[in-house]
């Protein structure tokens, strides 16, 4: 419980419980430029802006990385497929993506390039004869 209470009284994780943002929200899409791809899953907090898109997706890892490039791959790929799905809903926004860890309370954004690594991944695995 006091996790969950550090989390919304941060000033870093305001945005992601303003008015404006939503929760659980059910996304799928069909990637086929990653070679027929399909993404169905649940963000856990979304929020649409004028000009960004943020997506956060809460883990409890115990002790969570303490650096990004530790980040469990399996996490980057499920942001990296929100975002390139997101990207055909939102074509005209940046999406930023963070996962969001219980223990201590702490935002991690996750860079564009380490997104895009994964995303080249999957094509290359997806793509393959």
């Amino acid at each position: 419980m006091e996790e969950t209470l550090a989390i919304l009284r941060d000033k870093t994780f305001a945005p992601l419980f303003s008015d404006g943002s939503r929760a659980e929200v059910a996304i799928a899409a069909q990637l086929a430029e990653l070679g027929d791809v399909q993404v169905s899953g649940q963000i856990d907090r979304l929020l649409v802006t004028q000009d960004t898109v943020l997506v956060a997706d809460f883990k409890t890892n115990r002790p969570p990385p303490a650096r990004v490039e530790d980040t469990p791959r399996l996490y980057l790929a499920q942001m990296a497929l929100y975002r390139a799905a997101l990207a055909k809903i939102y074509p005209e926004k940046r999406i930023d993506c963070a996962l969001v860890w219980t223990d201590g309370a702490r935002l991690m954004p996750l860079p564009d390039t380490l997104l895009d690594a994964e995303i080249a991944a999957i094509f290359k695995r997806n793509a393959a004869p």
